[in-house]
């Protein structure tokens, strides 16, 4: 069950990020770029191995962009990428801060510093799901924020906990 135990272990933070301007593959690699500037070990994680490549696929054709290293599953040396794209929430790179994406939610946040939940505002089941994890996440006091973009595309806190 998403924010179980581990989240009673060590309060992660857990940010929720309602997208509605754009979509995950538009806004993931610029949040993963800026993290890599300031040198944090990242995993993407997702639901299916097909959505893994995908968005791998999608790292490497980036227009206007420098390049966004990135390893997955069956790749040398996992451990050595600053980030990780999976599909279980165990990445072999020692990822601190995770981003979960096309309903994929947190199970172990035992070595987790900061869990960012991306979902589509446009979606409704992905909507109410967001709400679902919100509501267990605080149950379990978790530290939360609830991150939506302003009319100039600026990310803004909505709510924190």
């Amino acid at each position: 069950q998403p924010c179980g135990d581990a989240l009673r272990k060590i309060m992660a933070e857990i940010w929720f990020y309602h997208l509605e301007r754009k979509s995950v593959d538009e806004e993931l690699p610029r949040i993963l770029q800026r993290g890599l500037e300031r040198g944090l070990r990242m995993a993407v994680v997702t639901s299916t191995v097909e959505r893994v490549r995908a968005f791998s696929q999608k790292l490497w054709g980036l227009e206007d962009a420098v390049f966004i290293p990135h390893g997955f599953t069956g790749e040398l040396l996992p451990e050595a990428q600053p980030i990780f794209l999976c599909t279980d929430d165990n990445p072999p790179n020692s990822a601190i801060y995770r981003f979960y994406i096309d309903g994929a939610a947190p199970l172990d946040l035992s070595a987790c510093e900061r869990a960012s939940i991306m979902f589509d505002g446009n979606d409704e089941g992905a909507v109410a799901q967001a709400r679902d994890l919100w509501r267990r996440c605080k149950s379990e006091n978790a530290t939360i924020r609830y991150w939506k973009q302003d009319d100039e595309g600026r990310w803004k806190d909505q709510a924190s906990t």
